[in-house]
């Protein structure tokens, strides 16, 4: 059994390294000249959602702009303290997921994820603001002020509401 063990943990290794490997050789074969993080993400988010329909183009629009502004913005220059640090890689991830809520509330039909995406714009911005205040850092502008965008949902199922 032992020998399984070794067996399966190579293997995963070796599987990851293969991983590495291939995503080294992807970034490579983009340009023939070396890119920045924003520039890999940027080539990514340019190709075209092939299988999308016209409908749901402008959700992915939207996400796509949420997750380039979110992995750019966590692109941080050490600072030499992890806790800032931390914050300062974590708030834009958190807000990239409050825009991407923002988007299904926009679009999304289904209640139970709409109202999933409205506790996700909730609790993020909480962590948010938990994140700053143990930094000691000012508190983010007010939920209400954050939240102007994305209104409740309504009964019929249209966001906005008419």
């Amino acid at each position: 059994m032992p020998h399984l063990w070794r067996f399966l943990f190579h293997l995963k290794t070796a599987a990851f390294a293969v991983g590495l490997l291939a995503a080294g050789i992807s970034l490579a074969a983009c340009s023939g000249k070396p890119q920045s993080l924003a520039d890999y993400i940027a080539a990514i988010c340019a190709t075209p959602f092939r299988s999308s329909s016209p409908d749901e183009a402008p959700f992915l629009a939207e996400n796509v702009s949420a997750m380039t502004k979110m992995m750019i913005s966590m692109g941080i220059r050490p600072s030499g303290d992890v806790d800032s640090d931390f914050v300062s890689m974590m708030t834009p991830h958190h807000q990239g997921a409050i825009e991407m809520a923002q988007a299904e509330l926009r679009y999304g039909r289904n209640e139970q994820l709409r109202r999933m995406a409205q506790e996700i714009i909730v609790t993020q911005q909480q962590e948010i603001a938990a994140m700053r205040l143990a930094l000691g850092q000012p508190s983010p502008p007010s939920v209400p002020d954050q939240l102007s965008s994305a209104q409740p949902i309504d009964p019929g199922g249209q966001y906005p509401p008419p």
